[in-house]
């Protein structure tokens, strides 16, 4: 199981092992629940875009392509009307906490708008002769006169708060036992809000900073002055946490083409091929702050494409600016765990004539149903004091692109008042305050004790914690039943020093395994925490099945001990490396090390050379001795650091990394080499046809090596997917000294099943890979041509086992699902070439956990 903690997964766990939350609730009875579909009263087609409100409240919605709308809310009103442009609105009554179906039908009027007559009969959408076509296409020619970039300069503060809450609350909820003991935690609970949900806010994160801007040559810089968080202790990783934050609520600029929202890609509503994908239909005229607006709505002309619906509202002045935007996205759009979204964000004009963005606010509710309590996520971000084409002094971009001034957490009350726009809500300032008090309830440390063990296999003891859980129990056929105890020093123990280490035994090959490591912060900072500086040792004796390499699991995890085909081949190494590491606020990093290994086989892997097989005993062991470097570069790379990973926040930015490792004569060597190795990874964004991730990895070993010493690629026998590995090849079936693969692995969102009924409803996803693999052993590696080599592993009747690439690539691909049961993805997977090797599979399934939006 990959833990790929995204915002929706980690609260969801976190608040149903907290509150222990059942999975099935009913509907708060004291909301009212309205849903109907509107039609034409004349031709009976069903009405898009009708706006729909409660009378003397401000809660509504439009309906979406097939006329349909529903509203869910505990404000308080007896009448809805409906109201479209062109049409006689209409009132209907309804009643209060209750069900209410009510399916509404306009009557056609005839008038005339800026010249423009709607007349009664059936709809019929074009682009041709349209004018909210026209106009929207006036918005898109200006974006360039619109945009802040076309700025020489600017600069602006902002202050952002990001706010966590329960959502959907009801009494019954409330009385749950998990609730016993939190129950001063509801006096906290928001019924302020506009769409009348009550919201328990659990969560909140205030940042204060400094934006600048130039043009030319580009660079941006943003300084945090002040930042604030509730703290959960040693129980979240704070900087992961926020870090996912950030990436799931970007920063949006509508007027870009793209829009990233939810670790999806929308295209925008004013993109430049907008018009080939939304309909528009003006709706009014309107003041928004004394300013004279189009209104104008929009929505997808196919409502399963990753696109928003909405309101634009257009200056009626030549400059089609947008003053204001208020949107979502279609519930038809398949994104796990999203209940509802809203997107607002307001502009206003400068001294200089320049609309500004000047307050932006997004809102997402996550939860498995319309009917369940949720998450509420809402992120507002105010921007003021702008300063437009005033000179910025070239030292202000010096640096790093984000930067934390030192005082940034010791910030005072009257500090957060000052810059606080809009203040914080009663609920909000009490939260701070809340937080605090719950971690001092025994039960709740209870709890999340147990959340963690659940998610991360350790279970805490204060200044040491035991585990992985998972790898105390496995088997392999070589080792049979292996048992492991292990674990490590906390923090608690000591900041700057820490030890870890364990002990296991098979009982097939009766070898006692262990491993003991020593790591010494040099900036006597937690080694879990970014950036780390450090000196590490270690003594290890323990097994390896070479070529496996797998995703988040260490070898002998138990859930990963069932393997396909015949897995009877194993290292024994006996290791000693130290090695230093510095890590930089840049994301560059490098780690230079020394490694000792004495290298025995196992199961049916013999060093063997064709000088001795006739004539003498098996090589019993192979002595490696390697210096080392391992470069990284990660440009604005965020993570979540787990108790044994990091897990990347996904961002559009490559990943690279070098390794160089050089075995020198003289030092207790078998053999002499240089080894190379380069890859490169990045996730690319195609809008509404989903996402690529892309891999590509390139190596060359200069030297006499051993096939144990050349690259053995990574092979994958479990029946868990493992998406850097070939899923259909087998433990060191193949060996290379030079190298170049690409594996490309593409998820399309939904973008063929949301257009099946089926599927639609299933919320399933696509997604498929194709995996790449050129490579080739030079003459001087090849124990064919060199007696003195250890031969490529046989079985038991002398039938090779291990192969070169030379006369082909290796290639496998794979079709599937994701989104199963909202945390599953299974593949078929096909092996396309070499498929008369022994122990073969042409064909396979296999299945992996993945946990996000």
């Amino acid at each position: 199981m990959k833990y790929n903690r995204k915002i929706s997964f980690f609260l969801t766990c976190f608040l149903t092992s907290l509150f222990s939350v059942p999975p099935c609730l009913s509907q708060n009875n004291i909301n009212t629940v309205i849903s109907g579909v509107v039609a034409d009263a004349l031709t009976k087609e069903p009405l898009p875009a009708v706006s729909v409100i409660l009378e003397n409240t401000t809660v509504g919605t439009v309906t979406d392509n097939l006329g349909r709308y529903r509203i869910v809310t505990s404000a308080t009103s007896y009448k809805i009307k409906f109201s479209f442009l062109g049409y006689e609105p209409v009132e209907e009554v309804i009643s209060p906490g209750k069900n209410n179906v009510i399916n509404a039908e306009l009557t056609p009027k005839s008038f005339e708008l800026n010249e423009i007559t709607v007349k009664p009969g059936k709809i019929t959408y074009r682009n041709k002769d349209n004018p909210a076509v026209e106009m929207i296409r006036k918005v898109i020619e200006n974006k360039g006169i619109n945009r802040k970039e076309n700025l020489d300069y600017y600069s602006y503060s902002k202050y952002e708060k990001i706010v966590f809450s329960l959502s959907n609350i009801d009494q019954r909820f409330r009385s749950l036992n998990g609730f016993r003991k939190y129950q001063f935690i509801f006096d906290n609970i928001d019924t302020s809000r506009k769409d009348g949900k009550t919201t328990l806010p659990l969560y909140i994160k205030e940042t204060f900073s400094d934006y600048y801007y130039r043009k030319n040559p580009r660079a941006v810089k943003e300084i945090i002055k002040a930042d604030k968080t509730i703290d959960f202790g040693e129980y979240i990783d704070n900087r992961g946490f926020n870090a996912n934050l950030e990436y799931m609520f970007q920063n949006i600029n509508i007027y870009d083409n793209e829009i990233f929202f939810l670790t999806n890609k929308f295209l925008s509503p004013v993109a430049t091929e907008a018009p080939l994908f939304y309909r528009f239909y003006i709706m009014d005229t309107t003041q928004v702050d004394n300013i004279e607006c189009y209104k104008m709505f929009f929505e997808p002309r196919n409502p399963a494409d990753f696109l928003f619906h909405g309101f634009l509202f257009i200056t009626t002045d030549s400059s089609y600016a947008i003053r204001m935007i208020d949107m979502s996205f279609n519930k038809s759009i398949n994104i796990d765990w999203v209940k509802d979204v809203r997107l607002i964000q307001e502009f206003d004009k400068s001294d200089r004539e320049t609309w500004l963005l000047t307050r932006d606010e997004a809102s997402v509710e996550f939860g498995l149903d319309q009917n369940l309590p949720g998450i509420m996520g809402t992120r507002v971000v105010s921007y003021n004091n702008y300063s437009i084409n005033e000179p910025i002094a070239d030292s202000i971009f010096k640096g790093m692109t984000f930067e934390r001034s030192p005082d940034a957490a010791g910030k005072d009350q009257n500090y957060w008042n000052e810059v606080r726009i809009p203040p914080l809500s009663r609920q909000e300032r009490n939260l701070y305050y809340n937080v605090d008090s719950i971690k001092k309830i025994p039960a709740f440390r209870r709890q999340m004790d147990l959340v963690m063990v659940l998610t991360t296999e350790f279970l805490n003891l204060g200044k040491f914690e035991i585990g992985p859980i998972g790898n105390f129990y496995s088997f392999n056929p070589v080792e049979g039943s292996r048992i492991r105890f292990g674990g490590r020093t906390t923090p608690e123990f000591n900041k700057s020093l820490y030890f870890e280490g364990f002990a296991a035994y098979g009982f097939r090959d009766r070898e006692p395994k262990y491993n003991f490591t020593a790591t010494y912060a040099l900036n006597h900072k937690s080694i879990y925490n970014f950036p780390v500086k450090s000196i590490r040792l270690n003594y290890q004796y323990d097994t390896r099945i070479p070529g496996q390499k797998l995703d988040f699991f260490t070898g002998d995890n138990i859930f990963l001990s069932l393997k396909r085909g015949v897995n009877d081949k194993l290292f024994y190494n006996r290791t000693f490396s130290v090695e230093y590491m510095n890590e930089f606020e840049n994301h560059f990093s490098f780690i230079l090390g020394y490694k000792f290994t004495r290298q025995n086989p196992g199961g049916n892997l013999r060093f063997t050379t064709n000088e001795n097989i006739l004539q003498g005993p098996d090589i019993p062991a192979l002595d490696i001795s390697e210096a080392y470097i391992d470069l990284r570069y990660a440009p604005r790379e965020e993570f979540y650091q787990g108790k044994l990973y990091r897990d990347p926040v996904p961002s559009k930015f490559p990943v690279l990394e070098f390794n160089y490792a050089w075995s020198p004569s003289g030092f207790h060597n078998d053999y002499n080499y240089h080894r190379f190795r380069f890859d490169l990874s990045r996730r690319m964004y195609f809008s509404i046809v989903g996402y690529t991730d892309i891999l590509f990895e390139a190596g060359k070993i200069i030297g006499k090596v051993p096939y144990p010493l050349l690259f053995i690629h990574n092979a994958n026998q479990t029946y868990s997917y493992q998406k850097n590995a070939y899923n259909m090849m087998n433990f060191m079936e193949f060996v290379s000294d030079q190298y170049i693969s690409l594996n490309i692995d593409h998820s399309f969102n939904g973008f063929f099943f949301n257009k099946i009924p089926l599927l639609k409803k299933l919320k399933l996803r696509e997604v498929a890979t194709l995996k790449v693999l050129y490579g080739s052993v030079s003459n001087t590696n090849d124990p064919a041509n060199d007696p003195s080599l250890f031969r490529f592993p046989v079985d038991e009747n002398g039938v090779p086992l291990t192969y070169t690439l030379e006369k082909k690539p290796y290639v496998e691909a794979s079709v599937g699902f994701s989104n199963i049961l909202r945390i599953l993805r299974i593949d078929v997977v096909k092996r396309l070439t070499y498929l008369n090797n022994p122990d073969v599979s042409s064909i396979g399934i296999r299945a992996k956990i993945r946990l996000d939006i």
